[in-house]
């Protein structure tokens, strides 16, 4: 962070705790690994590196953590593992961060953060804290859950169980894609209500391949559903892609694959602090690439409501 001696905040006068997702991105954490510990060393911070296997164990950590007295908790890993730690410390007195050595990193690149783990952790150490939005689901189970970047129902949903698995040791954004089309292959498109509580916003029924609600521009590693989504507007962006053909599925792959565009007359936006998702038959809503709960859904985004490190704002 700035060296600002009056800043409760003052990175070097942390000491943070590292949990570290081997898991995500393949082998990417585990060779960013050594050379992040060497960073940290380099510059007389004395981090805590905490190996994880789960979200569950996790989360059991930096819980212990926060009651340890530590408020520096970073994520090594992608937009799950940050999740997790955002779940776990929600409420405390924190500074939070993310290290992206995971398949996504979608939280990262709308911090700007470097690509690269080390240059993003050379970032953070030189940034500052920044308060952002989070949003909040409540599923058709009951359970409540936070998430920072993209989710939704549908398409994406179905894809999650896929890129998870099979498909998980594919590079980034080609995981996302080729798990959409492999779960495209038997899908039936839901017809969704969107409905908006406390906005004069109309509802909107259509059948659709997905409905997503994204805080962040991007999610699936870079699939640009939202390119004007701010992550300190206190608006969630919601987005619904009606029924498409697999033709016309297949016509977005160049541009979706070059850039994460999506470009469609098919795709419509609208801008709300809560909304409400329910679908014709039963289905899951995921959230940064988790499945959270079934839908009906009601999501609404808590302003302000973390700070994390970001690159220090000219």
């Amino acid at each position: 962070m700035t060296d600002r001696s009056d800043d409760p905040n003052n990175f070097r006068k942390l000491s943070p705790v590292i949990f570290v997702n081997c898991l995500a991105g393949g082998s990417r954490t585990r060779h960013y690994l050594p050379p992040i510990q060497k960073l940290f060393e380099s510059v007389d911070l004395k981090a805590e590196f905490v190996i994880t296997q789960s979200v569950v164990e996790l989360e059991s950590s930096a819980r212990s953590a926060i009651k340890g007295g530590h408020r520096l908790l970073l994520a090594m890993g992608g937009d799950g593992t940050f999740q997790g730690l955002l779940n776990a410390s929600f409420g405390a007195d924190v500074l939070l961060g993310v290290l992206p050595t995971g398949g996504g990193n979608d939280l990262a690149a709308a911090l700007g953060l470097p690509r690269n783990p080390l240059h993003a952790a050379q970032a953070m150490i030189q940034g500052e804290g920044r308060r952002i939005d989070i949003v909040r689901v409540r599923t058709a189970d009951g359970r409540t859950r936070l998430y920072a970047g993209g989710g939704g129902v549908g398409l994406d949903a179905e894809a999650v169980l896929f890129a998870g698995g099979s498909y998980r040791r594919l590079p980034s954004r080609f995981r996302y894609i080729a798990s959409a089309l492999r779960a495209l292959a038997g899908y039936k498109p839901l017809e969704i209500q969107i409905d908006f509580p406390g906005s004069d916003l109309p509802s909107h029924l259509g059948k659709a391949l997905l409905a997503a609600v994204l805080n962040t521009p991007s999610y699936g590693a870079g699939l640009r559903l939202a390119p004007e989504a701010v992550l300190d507007d206190g608006l969630l962006n919601i987005v619904m892609i009606e029924d498409l053909s697999k033709k016309a599925v297949l016509a977005l792959l160049p541009r979706l694959l070059r850039n994460g565009e999506l470009r469609t007359s098919r795709a419509r936006r609208w801008t709300a602090p809560a909304v409400r998702l329910s679908a014709n038959r039963p289905c899951f809503f995921q959230g940064d690439g988790e499945i959270l709960g079934p839908a009906p859904v009601d999501i609404e985004v808590l302003h302000g409501a973390v700070q994390v490190l970001a690159p220090a704002r000219m």
